[in-house]
């Protein structure tokens, strides 16, 4: 039976993207292959941490809960082979299975809903670690697969303050991609701070406007702060 690094599992809220609001189970499982520059879960990607657990151990936490939504994050969760057992087990369980995902990666696997993130240029951190993540962070091969097979949203994370424009980049790669209802593509502020988070959202409404995509909150961070088990 395969395993995998699980650094928590808990039961919040979706707090962003089209199901926002609704009581889930996330599963966040340790190990990317991305280091953006503000991941708010550096215990899942720069320094992974967590036990090592048999998908069916996983699974008996994920189900201890009566919460039918179940979240399977990271992390990067299509890394794994062993995510496969996990989803389909779930689902055979009769969860409603999220994945959320950077889009780098794809597996032949069913779900409710992919969210994809692609990660824009702003992700991109300095250091070690830089020219390894700016040739990673984007591929239009998995994307164009991972749109065309699932029941997908596209959800961007986005800096107002930066001196490069992401919202234009998003746009120009959603341009290139696979159709995506415009109600399917959340842009999202970066920051784990509530009051950067509103200033941001304010500023990048407009724009999200005129593109006809939707701005989504980061409800969790809301609610609990930036805080591991919400």
């Amino acid at each position: 039976m395969g395993k995998l690094r699980v650094a928590e599992v808990f039961t919040s809220v979706q707090g962003e993207g089209f199901w926002l609001g609704v009581p889930s189970v996330f599963v966040r499982l340790s190990g990317c292959n991305l280091r953006c520059s503000w991941c708010d879960t550096p215990y899942a990607s720069w320094s992974p941490e967590g036990p090592v657990c048999r998908v069916d151990e996983v699974l008996s936490q994920a189900l201890a809960s009566p919460v039918s939504h179940v979240v399977v994050t990271g992390g990067e969760p299509m890394l794994f082979d062993p995510v496969e057992d996990l989803v389909a087990a779930l689902q055979k369980a009769g969860r409603v299975v999220t994945i959320e995902t950077a889009g780098t990666l794809y597996r032949d696997l069913e779900c409710d809903l992919m969210s994809v993130s692609p990660k824009l240029s702003g992700s991109t951190p300095d250091g070690e670690w830089r020219q390894r993540h700016e040739a990673t962070r984007l591929d239009r091969g998995p994307l164009h697969k991972l749109l065309a097979r699932h029941h997908c949203q596209l959800k961007f994370v986005v800096n107002p303050d930066l001196e490069v424009d992401e919202l234009t980049e998003a746009a120009e790669l959603v341009a290139s991609l696979p159709k995506v209802s415009p109600e399917r593509i959340f842009v999202m502020a970066e920051g784990t701070d509530t009051d950067v988070l509103v200033a941001r959202e304010r500023a990048l409404l407009p724009r999200v406007a005129e593109l006809g995509w939707r701005l989504t909150p980061r409800y969790h961070v809301t609610l609990f702060g930036n805080t591991r088990g919400t």
